[in-house]
């Protein structure tokens, strides 16, 4: 396919080498390779004459970018799940198609929330310090105790894919799991999650004793 058929895709931050590799195969594609994110009227300019731009929640995506982005844009195609930095009624009001890739974080966010509901109790982000200060002088019986999470209970705000990802990796823990939604799950949902309901977040966060 000639290149002047091929779409021009500007992205506005270096995103992975795969990545990167597929959309040069694919597209006429620009990438801000400084490693700071364009902003204000820098952005508007870099992105005149193109079809599609890549954003990510660095950038600002707002009404006056969108009205001065350029004739061509046609999409605005975000590198990420949220799209809270891109104003979607301008971009409707201009005709432009906003996507997003909902669920491709979901796996990785509830590891890491895993990885902190472990670190904290267990103080492990503190006993690092200590040994990279030099500061460890050997085992003590009472020293740097932290406490199990085993029977606590844990308070999960919102049931959503990140939530019950959390909820699927904290109940072999031996965690209660306690959550509070917008809208209540379904009995059988709960059940097999393994889950209470909280009717208010006072009350979920008065059933919470993890920390």
């Amino acid at each position: 396919m000639p290149d002047k058929a091929r779409p021009k895709v500007y992205v506005t931050r270096e995103l992975t080498d795969p990545v990167m590799q597929r959309m040069a195969e694919l597209f006429d594609v620009t990438i801000n390779l400084t490693g700071q994110a364009a902003t204000g009227q820098d952005l508007i300019a870099a992105v005149q004459g193109y079809d599609v731009i890549v954003p990510t929640i660095t950038d600002r995506i707002d009404a006056d970018f969108i009205a001065h982005a350029g004739d061509g844009l046609k999409l605005i195609a975000n590198f990420g799940a949220g799209v809270d930095h891109i104003d979607l009624d301008a971009a409707k009001a201009k005709g432009l198609l906003v996507t997003n890739t909902p669920g491709v974080l979901t796996e990785d966010t509830a590891d890491m929330a895993m990885a902190m509901i472990l670190a904290v109790p267990r103080r492990f982000a503190e006993g690092e310090q200590i040994v990279r200060a030099g500061k460890w002088t050997g085992w003590k019986p009472g020293d740097m105790l932290g406490h199990r999470i085993g029977d606590k209970t844990l308070g999960i705000f919102g049931m959503g894919r990140i939530g019950r990802a959390i909820a699927a990796r904290a109940r072999p823990f031996g965690l209660n799991l306690v959550y509070h939604n917008r809208h209540r799950l379904p009995e059988a949902v709960e059940a097999e999650l393994g889950v209470t309901w909280a009717d208010s977040i006072e009350a979920l966060a008065a059933a919470s004793d993890i920390f």
